[in-house]
């Protein structure tokens, strides 16, 4: 089970950053060894008599049932809650996903740390430095302000469907999506996770700047390990 929602995203645009609630709440489910089946949702927006509040609204549940129909995940409930704002300004519109998963084998469940000295880390999905609307940009310099991480559908099933299908096959042996803050609290989060005596060393080509290969909020990527033997296996399939 995983929950999701970035509101800085939703708040800059709000159906592509409602669909990307309902992606990355997939995508969390499908690191631990689990297929998405179902979602709930906790609406929570400003006064729906403001405009531009009621087209935040109408945008993201429209965006949440676009993505919903592509990931088969039907909306089992949720709730709405309006008004949540003071005198000055409404909270940044924030429709929580909240994602359910089934495990069929409990062998199979897969964790974020890193497991043994040697393993290849792997990028599932494309690194493209996208620092729009992100911890980076808000944190370090104070902005809020696009174009968030653009979010292709179709792509975000077929990595998910292939972590998915090498986690059955036994070649995963660690999976974690990168979502808020990029690459850097990725495999720092990973790490810290990971038994004591174990580094991390990672090469990387690449054309980007260093701040967006580290913190850039990439979509559709989930970085995995695996043993150095098993990385030339090529056995794997997207299932349709």
């Amino acid at each position: 089970m995983s929950t999701d929602c970035n509101g800085r995203y939703v708040y800059l645009n709000p159906r592509m950053g409602a669909q990307i609630a309902v992606a990355e709440s997939a995508r969390n489910v499908v690191c631990s060894g689990a297929e998405p089946i179902a979602i709930t949702n906790c609406l929570n927006f400003g006064n729906p008599q403001d405009p531009e509040i009621y087209w935040q609204f109408k945008e993201a549940v429209t965006g949440i049932g676009e993505a919903c129909k592509l990931f088969n995940t039907p909306v089992t409930g949720g709730n709405v809650s309006f008004y949540n704002e003071t005198n000055d300004f409404a909270v940044y519109p924030t429709p929580v996903i909240g994602m359910v998963g089934l495990l069929d084998n409990i062998k199979q469940n897969t964790t974020i740390e890193f497991k043994d000295e040697d393993d290849f880390i792997i990028s599932l999905g494309s690194l493209n430095g996208s620092l729009g609307a992100s911890e980076y940009l808000k944190c370090i310099h104070n902005q809020v302000k696009g174009p968030i991480p653009h979010l292709n559908i179709d792509f975000e099933i077929v990595v998910q469907k292939l972590c998915l299908n090498a986690i059955k096959k036994g070649l995963i042996k660690s999976a974690h999506d990168l979502s808020d803050g990029g690459l850097a609290v990725n495999i720092c989060e990973s790490f810290l996770w990971s038994k004591e005596g174990l580094g991390v060393e990672l090469n990387i080509d690449r054309k980007l700047r260093n701040d967006e290969l580290l913190f850039g909020e990439c979509q559709s990527v989930i970085i995995v390990t695996i043993e150095e033997s098993k990385s030339g296996d090529t056995s794997l399939e997207v299932v349709e």
